[in-house]
């Protein structure tokens, strides 16, 4: 069955990692896809490995301009946009002394303003198509404590998503927000963090660091009609490490 069948979606950060798993996945499921993302080359690869349902742009995902520019693209090209996953994220792992006032304001712009030009952009999109689902993918540390920047703006990304929700259910449209634990990406595998997730690995529940598919799971059901009364919620997907 193609649960996503008829489905326009702009996916961000759609070009690597958690974010071509959840493109992979929803091309497979019957959506049309849009990947945008700041990686050109690996983007385009990936769209032309998926065929016609796939298309990529380039996203500066900062920049509301530019955001307007996908929306127009993918409606140009696909129709009225049903679903958006604000995938797109950095991390950092620094101290609050050695981060720099650049630091963070780099990281508040792309994990934090970017979700609300993404949500905002969308939304006449949407309601030309009676509703839709938006998915933000927060993380564990938008539920518990992590690291200075990071931390601030995933727990912002849930507070946006339970703002945007009840500001938008009068349109059919949900806003739901994702908190993945220790997954398997390049983000992980940074210089400035690999070795900290390492050790925090040792301390999940289940034994062991996700595989991106297994959050893309989540972002599907959450994009499809199956979970047409699930709004303003967080939907936790980590191994049993919060149930500590």
């Amino acid at each position: 069955m193609s649960r996503l069948n008829g489905k326009v979606a702009i996916i961000t950060g759609g070009a690597r990692g958690m974010g071509a798993s959840h493109v992979r996945l929803f091309i497979k499921e019957g959506a049309k896809v849009m990947i945008a993302d700041i990686l050109e080359q690996e983007g385009q690869a990936l769209a032309n490995e998926l065929g016609e349902n796939a298309k990529f742009i380039k996203l500066d995902v900062t920049k509301g301009a530019n955001w307007e520019e996908v929306v127009a693209e993918t409606e140009k090209a696909f129709g009225p946009v049903n679903v958006l996953v604000n995938n797109a994220g950095i991390s950092m792992n620094k101290s609050i002394e050695e981060t720099s006032e650049e630091d963070y304001r780099r990281i508040l712009d792309i994990n934090q303003v970017s979700v609300f030009l993404g949500m905002k952009s969308v939304i006449p999109s949407m309601k030309k198509g009676n509703g839709g689902s938006i998915v933000n993918i927060s993380s564990i540390n938008g539920l518990v404590g992590g690291a200075i920047g990071y931390t601030d703006t995933k727990f912002a990304v849930r507070g946006m998503t339970k703002a945007a929700a009840l500001g938008l259910a009068h349109y059919g449209i949900r806003v739901n927000s994702v908190h993945p634990g220790v997954i398997e990406t390049p983000m992980i595998v940074q210089e400035d963090s690999k070795d900290a997730i390492k050790e925090f690995a040792k301390y999940i529940p289940s034994g062991r660091v996700a595989k991106p598919e297994e959050v893309s799971n989540l972002v599907l059901f959450l994009s499809s009609d199956e979970s047409s009364y699930s709004t303003g919620s967080e939907f936790v997907v980590d191994g049993g490490l919060t149930a500590q």
